[in-house]
């Protein structure tokens, strides 16, 4: 097996799965158990005014992406699932938890109308 730049990768999502996991999950437990609301469907750092409303669908994002990620670690290690399978599905749980929070956090704090720019003329 020759160390190049793909291998590197490779490894790279790979071991970055374990943090994802892990992080995801501490998320989703303190949504549901501790009914710690402070990372809720943040924008630029601030949670909403009903962070409350947001809890069940920043949990089941939350749940749902960490049992994935957890799921192709035991899957590779375990069973040997195909490079081309696991990297698929990894990277699109990726991507989906990153835009699944990107649009809880805009739908949580709608924009106010510009009502500066009604008198400009």
């Amino acid at each position: 097996m020759a160390f190049d730049i793909n291998t590197a990768m490779t490894w790279i999502l790979f071991l970055a799965l374990f943090p994802m996991a892990f992080f995801w999950l501490r998320r989703a437990w303190r949504i549901i158990v501790r009914r710690n609301f402070s990372e809720v469907a943040l924008k630029r750092g601030v949670a909403p005014t009903n962070p409350g409303k947001f809890a069940p669908y920043a949990a089941a994002l939350n749940l749902a992406a960490g049992a994935v990620a957890l799921t192709m670690i035991v899957a590779v290690v375990g069973y040997g699932l195909a490079y081309e399978t696991w990297t698929a599905i990894a990277g699109s749980t990726l991507w989906l938890k990153f835009f699944g929070d990107f649009i809880l956090g805009r739908h949580a704090h709608p924009s106010r109308p510009e009502s500066s720019l009604a008198g400009r003329a």
